[in-house]
């Protein structure tokens, strides 16, 4: 005899009824979380990108989708073909920006959010992050001849920081911290706040270094811009997905374990940090301790932590 169903249990009856589709579709659905469900239902994947942040997630010069971040997803792809039976899954590459990518991951129009995108508190409490795939940091980007070295030189200044960035955020603070009376004004993507730097419109722009050092480099502007300053903030990024799907997450999970197990972690951020990427820039970062030892604490082969 079965037993009353606890708040969980109607929780998830629930979920299955929004999530399930009439006839045969349900049966065959049975067992898998909500977004895995509906993957397999619709043989697609539904990845979003931005179209700036290089070289995480950027496009090609036949404006084809591509990055590092976008790599570590379409291994997750591979994972969840395995997961729900289904070796040729299709990829949607859909566009986001800083502002929309959150309310794509919460309103189901993406499944994985491939891009830059910093794990915090207050976005742990929305949505939910992989493994650790890049530590950054807020600095500042100004023309190269501008005396500047720091926040404290631009005060009274314009700094432009792109929309639903915590890059906004570590800006008042500062702002705050040194009575600067900065006037922040705020860009749709990381290339127009470039362009407003570039057109004179702001004297400098705020956002993670790794982000400047690709729009630099993207832009051949090694000449004529610059970053300065200290961290104005940490920026942990991780991968974005829909919170409150333990089996997802478990996929997720055991792929970032698998590729640090069979080393190809390190290999792909070479790729991406290290050499000439497929647009002709190379950006010369070096991993970084901590996220070498992020990469080494996923590996699961035998005596790979002893």
């Amino acid at each position: 005899m079965r037993g009353p169903l606890t708040a969980a249990g109607l929780l998830l009856a629930g979920a299955l009824v929004v999530w399930s589709v009439p006839g045969p579709a349900v049966a065959q659905d049975a067992g898998l979380s909500p977004t895995l469900a509906n993957i397999k239902r619709t043989h697609t994947v539904r990845l979003g990108y931005r179209e700036a942040s290089p070289p995480f997630s950027f496009l090609d010069q036949a404006n084809r989708p591509i990055g590092y971040s976008l790599e570590l997803c379409e291994a997750i792809v591979e994972e969840i073909g395995t997961e729900v039976d289904d070796a040729n899954l299709k990829i949607d590459y859909v566009k986001v920006t800083s502002e929309t990518r959150i309310p794509a991951v919460i309103d189901n129009k993406i499944d994985l959010e491939c891009g830059s995108t910093t794990n915090n508190a207050e976005r742990s409490r929305r949505v939910a992050f992989s493994p650790l795939i890049f530590v950054a940091g807020t600095k500042l980007m100004v023309p190269k001849a501008a005396p500047v070295s720091g926040i404290v030189d631009l005060k009274g200044k314009t700094i432009v920081v792109t929309k639903g960035t915590t890059n906004e955020q570590a800006i008042q603070t500062a702002d705050k911290k040194f009575s600067l009376g900065l006037k922040i004004v705020t860009a749709d993507d990381h290339e127009q706040a470039y362009r407003m730097l570039a057109d004179g419109k702001a004297d400098a722009f705020a956002t993670d270094d790794i982000l400047l050092y690709g729009l630099i480099a993207r832009h051949k502007a090694q000449g004529t811009m610059k970053v300065v300053g200290d961290y104005l903030s940490y920026e942990p990024y991780g991968i974005m997905f829909r919170k409150g799907e333990p089996q997802l997450t478990a996929v997720v999970e055991r792929t970032f374990r698998k590729l640090a197990t069979e080393h190809d972690l390190l290999p792909l951020y070479r790729t991406w940090f290290m050499q000439r990427l497929p647009t002709g820039e190379r950006l010369g970062i070096d991993i970084s301790p901590q996220l070498e030892e992020s990469f080494k604490v996923l590996d699961t082969s035998p005596g790979a932590n002893n």
